[in-house]
């Protein structure tokens, strides 16, 4: 049986406005290398890793193009122009592999530079056996579930029963192509984790969560810039 490939995608395409930067989150300084680079060298590193794309917004696609010329990655070799909104970004790296329905996508937030080897391995073992795979971690802060508004607590549900999205996470990309197909023609339509497009509308598929890691923090707030840099240290 013919070996699946394991195609890395590293989603760059956001505008990050919350990180209240002038540029990008992913093209921010980070231990002396730009936050996107942290997140490429990791699956560049990864043996189990065949190919690297970046999805990255098109004005952006001359930056991301020196960056990759001057790091000189071997696996690193195509720019996938993304969309206004992570779907369609994503969206758009299916499209680009679409003739490769057995081998596997594995999308990464490039605002999540500290993924570390051991969690990409997670990933890749799962994927032998499942064709979903996602990255959590528990919650460990008390919920309120406040309804419309947020104005008061309507439930205190039980946080054992749930877990923090991380990425990478992982498909065999004909099975998210078929998720993406139900979703694109959902004028109701709106994600931003690939799991859960596969949750909404292929429900009797099972996807397999593997453990995460704090360090593997999303860049949301300029303050998570700072917890990245401690994480750097140790």
């Amino acid at each position: 049986m013919k070996k699946r490939a394991n195609i890395a995608i590293i989603m760059a395409a956001g505008k990050g406005n919350r990180a209240k930067a002038e540029v990008p989150k992913q093209f921010l300084p980070l231990g002396g290398r730009l936050v996107l680079e942290h997140a490429v060298d990791a699956f560049e590193a990864h043996p189990g890793i065949d190919e690297i794309a970046v999805v990255v917004a098109p004005e952006e696609i001359p930056r991301v193009q020196e960056i990759i010329d001057k790091n000189d990655w071997k696996k690193t070799q195509k720019i996938i122009k993304g969309g206004e909104h992570r779907h369609q970004s994503s969206y758009a790296a299916i499209q680009a592999y679409a003739g490769r329905s057995e081998d596997n996508l594995i999308l990464h937030d490039a605002a999540r530079p500290l993924v570390s080897q051991q969690i990409i391995t997670n990933v890749l073992e799962a994927l032998v056996k499942h064709k979903a795979v996602g990255v959590a971690v528990p919650v460990t802060d008390t919920l309120f579930f406040t309804g419309p508004g947020g104005g008061q607590i309507i439930r205190v549900p039980d946080r054992s029963l749930f877990k923090r999205a991380q990425t990478p996470q992982g498909f065999r990309i004909g099975l998210l192509k078929r998720a993406y197909s139900y979703a694109m023609d959902d004028r109701g339509f709106s994600a931003t984790d690939d799991c859960g497009v596969v949750r909404r509308y292929l429900y009797r598929e099972k996807i397999y969560l593997v453990e995460g890691e704090e360090k593997n923090l999303k860049i949301t707030y300029p303050e998570d810039l700072e917890i990245l840099e401690r994480w750097l240290l140790h």
